[in-house]
């Protein structure tokens, strides 16, 4: 038997079976008759289901399947396993080549562009749906599933379900007593349950009905069914039974219009028809990501059905493919979710979806109306202020809603700090285009670099002909380049895309005579631009980028300040020469064992080099005490590997001072890259990647480097710039002193994937798949994929949800990955890579890249994002922000023992005021979430919706408000106007509790905050004679170190306890500024309070409280 909700060849629902077929295990209730009864329809006739959601084999109609049974496990949301992926596996790194695993599936090719699943594009087809009715899973308190097949009555006053042997009148609700309808696992039905994990998030919604607000716990077969009898349900509520007949005379009036009107004045000569080329035209310019043959196929179709022939197409058939092809239901879904169930979004709406969704701030009436002329179509809507789902698309797909943050497109981080203390944009073999053996060199991979903003070249420079130096790799077949003709380019491009230092890493091989003419090649064509002021012994760090701004760096070989001839000697650093070298037993290239040759250097070369002086690395214990910080040392990746898995915590405090300089292993002679995040997770600042060759490496380094104005330059995590300070690169944990942030990403929908190059496959059939990846510390590092779309590349619906907690958000990136799910291999289709810092949140479009880089015209991803704290230590829990800890299962902080007593004696004075922050930034935050939970939104959710959600809850039938919210005072307290339902005094109760512990924590923050910074002070005040005071207790090696260490872990902490509890009462505040806002813009604040006109409160469309329904498992 197929299974219920997977898509099939025509991408149905699937078919119920009869009552007597029960697939794997049966539980009945005892007395409950379920399974009695025949069912008023022998199939599911609702044909829209863009994924598998459902918890249940299409046998389990009737009755209730048991968690842990098959027919439980296979068709579960929010299982593991999903369609076309059996047991995904985890894959290391991911361009993605894809598995070469067969499949049982052929790939094939569409003639037809007609819809396998119906096409929602108003409430008038969501209520159609529904009177055909859909089958639907009712959970309840007792982990019992019971598959029913619901249905609206004919004359929408009822929602009914069969089969049932319950009277016919109880196995109903009538459309008026509806309170509410709740989107999501919000209800304590859902929340208590024991399979919660197994339900999808997306496919759930819940009914809140009666005087005594039980609720009716439902999830639909996909996402898109889900959203059909939440907005349908929503249309009901607000508009009662006439709702067909409005939406017909007069909500979809406005669309309607401007089409028409566009197809009049297109039909000139008023013939009732136009050609089909312009209405083509017409839709094509509408909505540039479709395909001509589609909507010419669409239109032909359409001609077919109606035995039609010629080329002319009516005004009724123009309209009718308009809304087929330039409605996108997901867009729909918002749009009415926002507008208070109209077909449009007026200035109030989309102000509520700016601040509440999108996390815009000081919205105004005059931002929405700029919004609104800026993208509305037609002329109805801008002359009153409504946005059409034309225009919501329009804005949505505009680069004012796409993921990345505009803030970081212009250089946004502080430039006075050290150069050691940045990630620097380098590139390895610039002068290459191909591979590093064979292939051909050329000034344009200067050229690319440059304008990409890499900030650190290579230079191989080789006696050449005619006494001119030229460019290749050394011991290789590559071609070459003359030295002077790459100074003119780089002079010529060095400061195109960044204002900031280049390094021209120089790798020297020339005899003297030569050296010389690169010195008269150097300093005539970059002249002033050339930075050789001798470093300044007294300073400990390097200078500022912003003090080396339009400034080119020589990192080179430099002769000892005792060599008074012309002349010195200097040991090589040939790269090149590598190749050659055997393997250590360790797998450590031996350069750094094995005494490298010597060369003569002369003094007009070594002069130019100043604060990048090139010097070989020993060991890390050597450097501390003796290498200057303007020396830098450079590591092949397999040394710089074996650091960085051996001595984590070394290289990181190495790299605080000093610029470490990662190349490829020169075994890659294919040019091949290697991962960036290894490097930079220990501080390493100069890693070089070979630019001319793409892939996921790049995409990584261009994604990283975007963050800071693609200046080449981002200011690495404070945490590994401060010089006390603990971490280690390889945590599997929470970062000491880091708060670990929680990422929710949903992706709901593409647009217009392109067949991969290259594919074996005829037509344009694709099936795709997204992968959502974490690059960062091992701790972050995770992955998710979505299931596999069908033969859908113009606008796959994916609607899955994923979380990830992110341990050090400032070295952290997302990557979506978008594939062709192949039987062959799976390919690639495109990608997008953005630092976890430049994230916007609410609804965005993500803008798909090729393999090389180059933008996809029309081609994204629609997602949702949310970014949450995460409370407490340790793996996040199964029901993430939803579980509130307790003082006694409370994790605090806690401090290490240093064997030094007066030190010891500093720390623990600092152990109080650290559980009472603690405590503070706890208290608060269970306060809030449990006030979420009774608005009936999950914990993603922010306060302004929790206010708008409840806010037509609080009033009466007269309108008039049953509570007010006094904001004459900084911590708006709740007064109650009227008799409240003692249902509803749960959210006053809960308001309160939340506000107190909001209160306690902004009075008392600052104090605790001054004490834990003066434990801080105190303990530092040791030091620099740690090591000395340490010895005078008798500790010693072993010993010492680790009380050293413990010295700079107990430092980490302070100083993120302290930061914890600056952005808890941040946080505070802006809970404060989000209650304020939301009760004024819904007429919820006290008269009087405030100088605002209150308009009239609207019905929300989202949550109040609700009790559990009857147990009867009806």
């Amino acid at each position: 038997m197929a299974e219920l909700g997977s898509r099939g060849a025509g991408g149905g629902a699937g078919q119920p079976a009869s009552p007597g077929a029960v697939q794997g295990k049966v539980a009945f209730k005892a007395g409950d008759g379920e399974g009695g009864g025949g069912s008023r329809r022998s199939c599911l006739s609702s044909g829209v289901s863009n994924g598998d959601c459902a918890l249940g084999g299409a046998g389990d109609e009737q009755a209730a399947a048991a968690p842990g049974s098959p027919g439980w496990e296979r068709g579960c949301g929010g299982s593991q396993q999903r369609e076309g992926k059996s047991g995904i596996p985890r894959r290391s790194s991911i361009i993605k080549d894809g598995t070469k695993q067969k499949r049982e599936r052929k790939k094939t090719v569409s003639f037809s562009s007609m819809p396998t699943e119906k096409k929602i594009s108003s409430a008038n087809d969501c209520i159609n749906t529904m009177l055909e009715g859909s089958e639907l899973k009712k959970i309840r308190s007792n982990s019992r599933v019971y598959h029913r097949y619901f249905f609206l009555e004919a004359d929408m006053q009822s929602l009914r379900w069969e089969p049932s042997k319950k009277d016919s009148e109880k196995a109903k609700i009538d459309i008026k007593s509806i309170k509410e309808v709740r989107t999501g696992k919000n209800t304590d039905i859902f929340r208590s349950n024991g399979i919660y994990d197994q339900i999808s998030e997306d496919c759930a919604f819940s009914i809140i009905y009666g005087e005594n607000y039980e609720s009716l716990d439902l999830v639909a077969n996909s996402a898109d069914v889900a959203n059909i009898w939440v907005t349908g349900l929503r249309y009901l509520i607000s508009y009662g039974k006439h709702s067909l007949d409005m939406i017909e005379s007069s909500q979809d009036n406005m669309r309607t219009s401007w089409v028409s009107q566009m197809f009049s004045e297109t039909d000139v000569d008023n013939l009732g028809h136009i050609l089909l080329c312009k209405a083509v035209q017409f839709i094509k310019n509408s909505n540039p990501g479709l395909k001509t043959n589609k909507i010419e196929l669409k239109f032909k179709e359409l001609h077919r059905s109606r035995d039609k022939t010629g080329t002319e197409v009516t005004k009724e058939e123009f309209i009718e493919v308009f809304h087929e092809l330039c409605t996108r239901p997901e867009i729909y879904f918002l749009l009415v979710q926002f507008s208070s169930n109209k077909e449009f979004l007026d200035t109030k709406d989309l102000m509520m979806f700016l601040e509440a969704e999108q996390g815009m701030a000081h919205v105004t009436e005059e931002i929405s109306l700029e919004i609104i002329h800026k993208y509305e179509p037609s002329k109805e809507g801008k002359e009153k202020g409504w946005l059409s789902i034309d225009g919501f698309t329009n804005y949505l797909t505009s680069p004012d809603c796409h993921i990345f943050d505009p803030e970081h497109k212009k250089v946004c981080q502080d430039m006075k700090q050290p150069l050691s203390h940045y990630f620097i944009n380098s590139s390895h073999n610039t002068y290459l285009i191909e591979d590093q053996f064979r292939g051909p060199s050329d000034i344009t991979g200067y050229i690319r670099a440059l304008k990409m903003g890499c900030r650190s070249v290579e230079l191989d420079v080789w006696d050449g002909p005619d006494n001119e130096p030229v460019i290749y790799t050394g011991h290789s077949m590559t071609s070459q380049i003359v030295f002077r003709s790459v100074i003119d380019i780089i002079n010529k491009y060095a400061f195109s895309a960044s204002e900031y230092p280049v390094i021209l890493c120089l790798e020297n091989h020339c005899s003297i005579k030569q050296q010389k003419v690169m010195v008269q090649h150097m300093n005539k064509i970059l002249g002033d631009k050339l930075h050789t002021q001798s470093p300044n012994i007294e300073e400990s760090y390097l200078p500022s980028p912003e003090s080396l701004k339009g400034k080119i760096l020589i990192k080179a070989k430099k002769l000892s300040s005792n060599c008074s001839g012309l002349e010195g000697d200097v040991t090589d650093e040939d790269e090149g020469a590598e190749m050659s070298q055997r393997v250590g037993k360790e797998g450590v290239e031996q350069q750094n064992i094995v005494a490298g040759k010597r060369f003569q250097l002369c003094k007009e070369l070594s002069e130019l080099v100043s604060i990048c002086k090139s010097v070989q690395f020993k060991e890390f214990q050597v450097s501390f005490q003796l290498q200057k910080y303007w020396e830098v040392c450079s590591f092949n990746e397999v040394l710089a590997s074996k650091y960085a898995n051996e001595n984590p915590g070394d290289f990181v405090n190495y790299n605080k001072r000093f610029l470490a300089r990662v190349f490829p292993s020169p075994m890659r002679i294919d040019s091949s890259n290697m991962n960036p995040q290894d490097f930079w997770k220990c501080g390493c600042q100069i890693v070089a990647m070979n630019f001319q060759t793409p892939g996921l490496m790049m995409d990584l380094n261009i994604g990283w480097f975007r963050q800071n104005g693609n200046c080449g330059y981002v200011l690495r995590p404070a945490i590994m710039r401060e010089e006390v300070s603990f971490f280690s690169a390889n945590t599997k944990d929470t970062v000491p002193g880091v708060s670990p942030q929680l990422l929710h990403i949903k992706i709901i929908s593409g647009q217009n994937f392109p067949k991969p190059k290259g594919s074996g496959a005829k037509g344009d059939v694709v099936d795709p798949y997204v992968y959502v990846e974490i690059h960062g510390i091992p701790a972050d590092c995770a992955e998710q994929r979505t299931k596999t779309v069908r033969q859908n590349g113009d606008n796959p619906i994916f609607d899955e949800s994923f979380e990830f907690q992110i341990n050090l958000p400032e070295l952290a990136m997302l990557r979506f990955v978008v594939l062709d799910d192949d039987f062959i291999g799976d390919e690639f289709i495109g990608q997008y890579t953005i630092p976890f810092e430049c994230l916007q949140t609410g609804y965005r479009h993500v803008p798909l890249q090729s393999l090389t880089g180059e933008m996809l015209s029309h081609s994204f991803l629609f997602v949702h994002v949310a970014i949450t704290n995460r409370r407490g230590g340790g793996k996040p829990h199964k029901r993430g922000l939803s579980v509130r800890k307790g003082k006694k299962s409370r994790e605090y902080a806690s401090m290490r023992t240093l064997w030094i007593k007066t030190i010891d004696e500093v720390f623990k004075n600092a152990l109080q005021p650290i559980r009472d922050a603690t405590d503070l930034r706890e208290n608060m935050q269970n306060a809030v979430v449990s006030f979420k939970e009774l608005c009936g939104l999950s914990p993603v959710a922010n306060l302004m919706q929790c206010v708008l959600a409840v806010s037509t809850r609080l009033v009466g039938s007269d309108n008039t408000p049953l509570v007010a919210l006094n904001l004459n005072d900084q911590y708006p307290t709740m007064e109650l106007q009227g008799t409240v339902p003692e249902v509803l005094k749960k959210i006053v109760t809960a308001y309160d509790t939340m506000i107190q512990t909001i209160k306690i924590l902004v009075e008392n923050s600052d104090s605790l905050y001054e004490k834990i910074v003066q434990c801080q002070k105190a303990a530092m005040e040791f030091h620099e004679n740690l090591q000395a005071i340490g010895a005078k207790e008798g500790l010693k090696e072993r010993k010492l170190q680790k009380s050293v260490e413990s010295f700079t872990w107990n430092i980490t902490i302070l100083k993120g306890q302290a930061d914890l509890l600056k952005y808890a009462k941040n946080e505070a505040l802006e809970n404060l500024k989000q209650i304020h806002y939301a009760a004024l813009s819904c007429g919820l604040n006290k008269r009087g309070t405030e100088n605002t006109e209150i308009s009239k409160p609207r019905r929300s469309l989202e949550a109040i409280p609700e009790k559990a329904g009857d147990e009867t498992g009806d």
